[in-house]
């Protein structure tokens, strides 16, 4: 594997297509995780832990998974994952345990998760399914971390539960809310969207040539339908 290519892969999740701030998946555990810069840093790290492992051991068993019950296999080694990593977290980080709660068990239902492996790891190498998930995890984490940072300081005048004693006085303890954190986010990605506005990849235009229906289609070849397409 070319090291540019490595390079790609794992900024692909950080940046292009940030799970959190582009693709808008995992807006729950984002928006619930998000009032404290270590519980954010900490569910980003158990997501990134599961992404990865669940992306190699996916890729490893691609030929070996039928067709039909991929979904049901790929949700049960993402719990599987899951529950070994709310074990360790559970026996030594206590705190950030209680901290994450049932939203550490949720990262079973996690979009991303789910999406990464029938989208990326299902197809691709064990090595390139492992850079992947560390891009995506990476991206996720970054993401969570910003998003608290803001919402904890303005918030709660701290940061990661350290004191900020200037912005006592000033805190708004709005942002420590639910509406709160979905103006943040929704800010976010308003900026996001607009620093990489033209540097998208052009829509390809579609035609009705070489589709496979199109001879079963009555209106496929009117010069109205193919300005439609």
């Amino acid at each position: 594997m070319k090291k540019n290519s490595c390079l790609s892969i794992v900024l692909n999740g950080i940046i292009k297509e940030n799970p959190t701030l582009v693709l808008i998946l995992g807006t729950c555990p984002t928006l619930a995780t998000t009032t404290n810069v270590f519980g954010a840093f900490g569910m980003g790290i158990a997501t990134l832990m599961v992404l990865i492992c669940s992306n190699v051991l996916i890729s490893l068993l691609r030929r070996v998974i039928p067709d039909n019950v991929r979904i049901p296999c790929y949700i049960v080694i993402i719990a599987g994952f899951v529950t070994v990593v709310q074990m360790i977290i559970h026996a030594y980080l206590p705190d950030l345990y209680d901290m994450l709660g049932v939203y550490l068990a949720l990262i079973v239902v996690n979009c991303i998760i789910l999406g990464r492996a029938e989208m990326f790891a299902s197809k691709n190498s064990v090595g390139r399914s492992a850079l992947d998930g560390l891009g995506m995890g990476i991206g996720f984490t970054c993401a969570l971390c910003v998003i608290a940072t803001i919402r904890e300081v303005l918030g709660a005048a701290s940061f990661a539960g350290m004191s900020i004693p200037f912005l006592a006085d000033f805190k708004i303890e709005f942002f420590v809310k639910a509406p709160g954190g979905m103006v943040v986010y929704g800010l976010l990605i308003a900026l996001v969207s607009a620093l990489t506005a033209g540097k998208a990849p052009k829509k390809k235009e579609f035609s009705c040539a070489g589709c496979p229906s199109a001879g079963m289609c009555g209106n496929a070849c009117t010069p109205q339908r193919k300005e439609n397409v």
